[in-house]
Order: C-alpha cells, then structure tokens, then sequence
C-alpha cells in the first residue's frame, strides 16, 4: 500500500514493556470520573484537540464523546497528579463492527503541562497489556500524520503505519496473553490503586492542615479583638 512504512520487528513481549509502565502509577478508570475525564479534555488547546480528535473539537462534542464512553464495553486508563487532577488518559475502543474480529483503537491525550515524562509511551504500553489479556489480536492508532507524537510512539512498540496523506493508521500485532501478562496486568491496577489511594490519603491531609491553620488564624483575630 502506497504510504507504508516497513514494520518494525517486536523486540520484546507486551509483559515486559507492561512491567516498566509500572513505575508510572495508573489507573483504570470507570465512570464515575467522567466529570475528571470532561475536565482534562476541554482544558486541552485547540490544536491539541484536533490532534487527538482528528478534527478541532467543540465543547459540545467533547461532552458528547465523554457521555458516550461506554465503560462496560471499553477500558479507560489515568494518570493522577497529586492533587488528584487526570493529567492524562487512554481510551481502548471495541467498535461494534471490529471488535468480533479481535481488533480494538486506541487513543490518548496528556494536558500540556504534563508532557515530556513518557506518559504517552507509558499509557499505551498499559493498554497493549489489557488488550493482550482480553484477547484483541491488533491494536489501531488512527492518527493525523502531523501528530508525530503518536506515531513514535506505535512505531517504537513495532507498529507498522501506513499514510494516506493528511492522515495515518498504525497497526500493532499483539501476542497471546500469558501468565507473565496476566500477573504484569494484576501487579499494574494494585500499583495504580495504591498509588491513589496514598494521593487521596495525602490531599485529606492537606485539607485537614488547612483548616486547622484557618481555626488558628480566627482563634488569633479573635483574641487579639478582644485585647484592643
């Protein structure tokens, strides 16, 4: 196919790459958080949006595309800073006419100031290593060319991508889940959960403090009133 770039040979499983996303906390998401998820993808630019869209989203349309994540059939993933923000996310799709035939689409955007810190790399990673255990056989990327970004980040997993002018689809092969993906899939949702669970333990915290120093603050106003 005219546009083809040659595929790059897999030169390691998904359960070791799987294994390094661990040192970046991530977390499955459910819909609960759809407020989060609204939240971190209408605080993205307008070229981000149509980075990741493939065309310049409204506010309308990210909303609509929010309500409509299906978290029975797909699988959302998050990273959280400390203050509990979703700095960034991955959405793996099952399409209705794909799904059947083992294939799922992925997609990921990271806010602005969170960039430069492999959490693209790290998010897919992560989703190649749910959709090895869940049985999908490839994973696509349907990307702009422009968004040279994605693209790297499917070429250095192996993928082969293929042009069609303005827009690009890379494809990765993946292989059949083992115990070493299934335990490296286990060990990543308890480093995810824990990790969040120490954030929202640590944010309590500092509301906590917060409103101690607040009371001291009013007990001092409220005696040095009375001593004037």
């Amino acid at each position: 196919m005219a546009g083809m770039e040659p595929r790059q040979s897999l030169s390691e499983s998904v359960a070791p790459a799987a294994r390094r996303s661990a040192i970046v906390p991530i977390r499955e998401v459910g819909a609960r958080y759809r407020p989060q998820i609204a939240q971190h993808l209408l605080a993205l630019g307008g070229h981000d949006r149509y980075l990741r869209f493939g065309y310049a989203a409204n506010e309308r349309q990210i909303r609509h595309y929010v309500d409509q994540l299906d978290f029975e059939r797909d699988q959302v993933f998050g990273i959280f800073n400390r203050k509990l923000d979703l700095i960034a996310m991955a959405h793996v799709a099952y399409p209705a006419d794909m799904a059947q035939l083992g294939f799922a689409e992925f997609g990921v955007s990271v806010a602005p100031q969170a960039r430069g810190r492999g959490y693209g790399s790290r998010l897919f990673e992560r989703a190649a290593m749910h959709a090895v255990n869940d049985g999908v056989k490839t994973l696509y990327i349907h990307a702009l060319s422009e968004n040279t970004a994605m693209l790297r980040i499917a070429r250095r997993a192996g993928a082969t991508v293929e042009r069609q002018g303005s827009e690009s689809e890379a494809h990765l092969t993946l292989p059949e889940a083992s115990f070493s993906s299934r335990v490296g899939e286990l060990l990543a949702d308890q480093v995810g959960q824990v990790d969040y669970w120490l954030k929202t333990e640590a944010s309590l915290a500092r509301e906590v403090l917060a409103t101690v120093q607040e009371v001291r603050e009013a007990v001092r106003e409220g005696r040095h009133k009375s001593a004037s």
